[in-house]
C-alpha cells in the first residue's frame, strides 16, 4: 500500500492537469443559481487509504455541496431505521435509462414507485424515511450521521444553496406530489417536509478530504479501517455500492462502469465519490458538467486513474 501511495503522489498532480483540460468540455451547473458560482476550471482529488496515509493534487481544498452525494449515506440510514423491506417498498432497485430529475416512470409505469433510491424521486422518498418526529430532528440525524461517517468533521449546512435550491426547486416539487398521489410518500407526511430534509442533506458542505474519508469506510464494507469501529452494518454497505455502480453516473453508470470500473456517485456541484474496495476512499471536485451531470474532467480523472492502476473490479 505503501508503494501505491507514493505512486499516487507523484503521479496525481500530472494526471490531473492532463484532466484538467477536459472542464472546457462542461459548464457549472446553474438550475440552482447558487452553484453557478463555483470556478468553472476548478478540479482536485483527495485519496485515503487504510492506515490513513493520504494522496492529494490539484484544488482538493475547495468546499462544495454534496448534492446527489448525500444520497447514498441517507439510503443507509433510511436502511438502518427501516430494514431493507421498509425501505424497498418505497422505492426499487433498477436503473432507470432516464434523467435524474425525471418523472416520466412514476406515471407510466406500476406501482408507480421510483425506480431506484439514487434519482430525485426515489430520494425524496428515501428522504421521508428518516426516523425522526420532524424535520429539524431528521435532519440533525442526518448531519450527526455524516459526520461520523467522515471521522468526525465539522460538516455544515450551506444555508445559501439550500435556500437557492429550495426556491427553484420546480420539478423536484413536482415529482413529490407524484409521490404522494401514488402514496409512496404516507398520509401523515408533508410534502414540504420531506422537501426540507431532502433539501438540507443535499446542501451538506464538505471537501475532497473529507469525501475521501467517508468513501473509505464504504470501501471497508462499513468499518473506518483507522479507528477499527463498524459504522455500517456490512450488508447495507453493499447494497449501496451496487447502487453507485449501477446508477451512481446517472444515466452515464454503465459507460463509466466499462470505463472506470469502481463504484462511484456524483452530484452536480462537481463532485464524485468514489470506492476502491479494500483499497482508498476517493474524493474528487470538478464543476464543470457534461450533459449527463457529470464532472467532466473528475469523470476522466478517474478513468484514467482506473486504467493505469488497474482498479476495475469488473
Amino acid at each position: 500500500m505503501t508503494a501505491m501511495i507514493e505512486q499516487l503522489r507523484k503521479k496525481l498532480p500530472y494526471w490531473v492537469e492532463a484532466s484538467r483540460v477536459h472542464t472546457c468540455d462542461g459548464q457549472v451547473a446553474s438550475y440552482i443559481p447558487e452553484l453557478a458560482k463555483a470556478p468553472r476550471d476548478a478540479l482536485g482529488i483527495f485519496i485515503t487509504g487504510q492506515s490513513g496515509e493520504t494522496a492529494s493534487a490539484g484544488d482538493c481544498g475547495l468546499t462544495f455541496t454534496m448534492q446527489s452525494i448525500s444520497k447514498v449515506f441517507t439510503l443507509i440510514l433510511a436502511l438502518i431505521d427501516n430494514g431493507e423491506d421498509g425501505v424497498f417498498d418505497k422505492v426499487g432497485m433498477e436503473p432507470t435509462g432516464d434523467d435524474f430529475n425525471s418523472m416520466l416512470k412514476l406515471e407510466l409505469v406500476e406501482p408507480g414507485k421510483p425506480f431506484n433510491p439514487l434519482i430525485n424521486a426515489g430520494a425524496i422518498a428515501v428522504s421521508s424515511l428518516i426516523h425522526g418526529d420532524s424535520p429539524p430532528v431528521q435532519i440533525e440525524r442526518i448531519l450527526r450521521f455524516f459526520q461520523e461517517i467522515s471521522g468526525g468533521a465539522s460538516l455544515r449546512f450551506n444555508d445559501s444553496v439550500f435556500r437557492s435550491e429550495s426556491a427553484t426547486a420546480h420539478r423536484n416539487r413536482s415529482l413529490a406530489y407524484f409521490l404522494k398521489d401514488n402514496e409512496v410518500l404516507g398520509e401523515e407526511i408533508a410534502v414540504e417536509d420531506v422537501l426540507q430534509v431532502y433539501f438540507k442533506h443535499c446542501a451538506i458542505e464538505i471537501n475532497a478530504e473529507q469525501l475521501s474519508r467517508m468513501a473509505l469506510v464504504l470501501a471497508f464494507d462499513g468499518t473506518d479501517p483507522l479507528t477499527g469501529r463498524e459504522l455500517i452494518p456490512r450488508r447495507y454497505v453493499q447494497i449501496a455500492k451496487t447502487f453507485m455502480v449501477m446508477c451512481g453516473m446517472y444515466n452515464a453508470s454503465g459507460e463509466f462502469a466499462i470505463r472506470a470500473g469502481i463504484p462511484a456517485k456524483s452530484g452536480v456541484s462537481g463532485g464524485i465519490m468514489a470506492v476502491v474496495p479494500g483499497q482508498f476512499g476517493i474524493g474528487v471536485i470538478g464543476p464543470s458538467l457534461g450533459s449527463k451531470g457529470n464532472s467532466t474532467a473528475g469523470v476522466h480523472l478517474l478513468e484514467t486513474m482506473s486504467a493505469e492502476l488497474d482498479w476495475s473490479i469488473m
